[in-house]
């Protein structure tokens, strides 16, 4: 079978994400095509994917309809691992190969940087915008057709970052406006939004499932892939059954993403940990939390984007995701850069509701009221100076801080003195009990 795919990134993700969907639709004859995954750092796992011959086991695994359920699959759409610190001019091989048509990608967040002090004849350039420049203008020079290109990057417009980086490193490195056209027109870079929870290597399971696979992974069974363009001819994802959408814009789908999934987890999580829990699933079965999570959710949550039939749905899903006996979400994981995460995530849902309705929504200015309890006085983890702010400034001073929201809040000082008061006299999970009543 001829390798069509080029996927930067041999991590759990894309091994239970994008894999798993084209190993799926090659089984179903939908596709025909082998991925070769090239290593994008110095230490990674491409050489223990070539001792297992591209080969691994993946466990989806999760509620649906409320009901238990375990898919298995032995992933073999991998034919070869490549690192290009090892054999750059292998790498580099890949561009004269006509059959690839797909790169893939998913370098974490921090992968799609602009690297000022790389070369054209570093071996290979250190960034990974880098690295697909030296690979594309390989491509270029032997005259074949460009890519459709598919960042799967946790960042905003993923793919017009990558490509403003890779027109950067062409204009530094004086590679040519011929390049630079062939570069803007031959090759398609396309936003992406990704969902999926992707647990990877289950270390107190691992001797049960199969214990001789070093690349072992685990996810949850719900997914979405959110991509702009249509390319469903050559890459029939919806035809295979996939909950993945072709979109003009995925805008919405990531505002949605944010203020239901994100959102819930911040507005959530101080609370859960003052109320002495540990996990998202513990949360979920404890009546205080859970109601309270509910109500901001389906009552100041949805309203404030607009409380569509997609919109519910994706809310109903993201509950039953939560309750996933197979996923340990650690809630002092979540509540990292609580504060920042606040103003992106919950914020936004907040004013769009005093906007629409013209009061203050109960939940989430309960919410801010224990985030600011939880800084004060629990240990939180973010950035020394958020927590000396947070821990010193009167709540006036914390609610007026355009730095730290992008606007002035003190407009919500009286109801959060109100939130704060309640939550010292009475304690956290009275303090939820009022705010849903």
């Amino acid at each position: 079978m001829k390798e069509r795919v080029i996927q930067f990134g041999e991590g759990n993700f894309l091994r239970g994400f994008v894999d798993y969907f084209l190993f799926k639709m090659t089984q179903k004859g939908l596709f025909e095509g082998k991925v070769t995954v090239v290593q994008p750092i110095a230490q990674g796992k491409v050489g223990l994917l070539n001792e297992q011959a591209g080969k691994y086991n993946l466990y989806l695994r999760g509620l649906e309809k409320g009901l238990l359920k375990t898919e298995h699959s032995l992933i073999d759409v991998i034919s070869r691992g490549l690192n290009p610190y090892e054999d750059f001019e292998a790498f580099l091989q890949l561009a004269e190969n006509k059959d690839y048509r797909f790169i893939i990608s998913n370098t974490t967040e921090a992968g799609i940087a602009f690297d000022d002090t790389c070369s054209f004849d570093d071996r290979p350039a250190a960034s990974f915008p880098g690295k697909l420049t030296q690979l594309l203008y390989r491509r270029f020079e032997k005259g074949l057709p460009g890519f459709i290109i598919l960042p799967c990057e946790l960042i905003d417009n993923n793919a017009d970052e990558l490509k403003k980086h890779t027109l950067a490193y062409a204009q530094k490195w004086r590679l040519g406006q011929a390049f630079e056209n062939w570069l803007e027109s031959e090759n398609i870079f396309a936003n992406t939004l990704v969902d999926r929870i992707v647990t990877g290597y289950p270390e107190d399971e691992a001797m049960s499932l199969n214990p001789e696979d070093k690349l072992l992974n685990t996810a949850e069974l719900f997914h979405l892939w959110v991509i702009e363009g249509n390319f469903e001819d050559e890459l029939p994802l919806q035809k295979a059954g996939f909950n993945v959408v072709w979109a003009d814009d995925v805008g919405p789908y990531k505002k949605r993403k944010v203020r239901i999934l994100n959102g819930c987890h911040t507005a959530m999580v101080p609370a859960a940990i003052s109320a002495g829990l540990e996990t998202v699933k513990e949360s979920m079965e404890d009546k205080d939390v859970s109601s309270f999570l509910q109500h901001c959710l389906y009552e100041e949550i949805l309203p404030a984007i607009g409380n569509s039939n997609e919109d519910r749905q994706f809310a109903a899903d993201v509950l039953e995701r939560f309750r996933n006996p197979f996923i340990k979400h650690q809630l002092r994981a979540i509540a990292l850069n609580s504060v920042s995460k606040f103003a992106v995530r919950v914020l936004p849902s907040l004013l769009d509701y005093k906007n629409m309705y013209g009061d203050n929504p109960k939940g989430l200015t309960m919410a801010l009221a224990f985030l600011i309890n939880f800084y004060k006085n629990e240990k939180p983890q973010d950035l020394p100076q958020i927590i000396d702010f947070m821990k010193g400034a009167e709540r006036a001073q914390i609610l007026s801080s355009k730095d730290i929201w992008g606007c002035d809040l003190s407009f919500l000082l009286q109801d959060v003195e109100s939130c704060l008061e309640l939550i010292d006299k009475k304690g956290v999970r009275e303090a939820m009990q009022w705010a849903i009543s």
